[in-house]
């Protein structure tokens, strides 16, 4: 066992692991650490623990403090200059006619490195525009390229539920979300309505997608022919997932009717379970926002 704490340098960003020393930290604490950008200015969010020592990645590095109320202090005044570095980047890309969007700008804790970031279509050369840097700020300058998704996560903003996006609350790492999570949840294959804020498809949906193959699991397909509690033969007309209901065709005296059973009163033969059938329309819809995923991913590998 190795005695551990958790720091993030952002509101949702990724989670680090430090060596404590002989400190006792709680969430909240505010610390100095170094990092491979250099010295950083970082919050407690895991208080100081014991965790195995195959669950942590090696080296562990040593916190060199918890931030004093001058190192506070000077975390603010980077902030200032943080903005007023944005600024002047923007001035300095209009200046060099780069086709780029500037989002974000942020100095390490030491000032030894001042990194941008921004989205653009395709590659930037933007060596020019880097010099040009160098010799207002007089320190290391870094631009980093980034894709929709790290942009808004950055920026923020409120989803189509009306809370804060979780991107920029609380997700640290994006989780990867597919087609098929859609389908399996019953939902619209409407790009529109399954996208967020970046136009790419909700986080979200991976949030409920155990649950709904779980209850998925344990219904029949619609088309498929069930037993009833009285001992009659019905084919299935719709299921509600959450409620666990099954609506049966059923036939008696030459009538039929439609009858709603609990999924457990039911018998039937399990069966793999059939995937939607996409209309033309949805599936190229859905195609186009495949290719965007796939271009996004590659981006961020170059």
């Amino acid at each position: 066992m190795i005695k551990i704490i958790g720091v993030r340098f952002r509101q949702a960003g990724k989670v680090y692991f430090f060596n404590p020393l002989k400190y006792e930290f709680k969430v909240g604490d505010h610390v100095i650490v170094e990092t491979a950008r250099g010295v950083e200015y970082g919050r407690v969010v895991i208080p100081t623990k014991q965790m195995p020592d195959d669950q942590v990645p090696q080296p562990l590095k040593p916190v060199i403090r918890m931030a004093t109320k001058e190192d506070d202090e000077k975390e603010q005044q980077n902030k200032v200059k943080e903005k007023e570095a944005f600024q002047i980047c923007l001035e300095k890309i209009r200046k060099h006619g780069l086709n780029m969007k500037l989002i974000d700008s942020e100095y390490t804790f030491d000032n030894n490195k001042l990194l941008f970031y921004f989205t653009a279509d395709g590659r930037i050369d933007f060596r020019e525009l880097v010099k040009d840097l160098a010799s207002v700020f007089k320190t290391r300058i870094e631009l980093r390229q980034i894709g929709v998704r790290d942009e808004t996560k950055l920026m923020g903003g409120i989803g189509i539920c009306g809370r804060a996006l979780c991107c920029h609350s609380y997700l640290s790492d994006f989780v990867p979300v597919s087609i098929k999570m859609a389908k399996e949840q019953n939902l619209s294959l409407n790009p529109t309505k399954i996208s967020g804020v970046c136009g790419r498809l909700m986080c979200c949906l991976k949030n409920e997608q155990d649950t709904y193959e779980e209850l998925n699991f344990r219904l029949p397909n619609v088309g498929d022919y069930v037993t009833t509690p009285e001992g009659l033969k019905g084919e299935v007309a719709s299921v509600s997932v959450l409620r666990q209901l099954v609506k049966v065709i059923v036939a008696e005296e030459d009538e039929k009717e439609i009858r709603e059973y609990k999924v457990e009163d039911l018998k039937f033969k399990p069966r793999k379970k059939k995937e939607r059938k996409l209309t033309a329309e949805e599936q190229k819809a859905l195609e186009k926002l495949e290719n965007q995923e796939r271009k996004e991913e590659r981006e961020s590998k170059i």
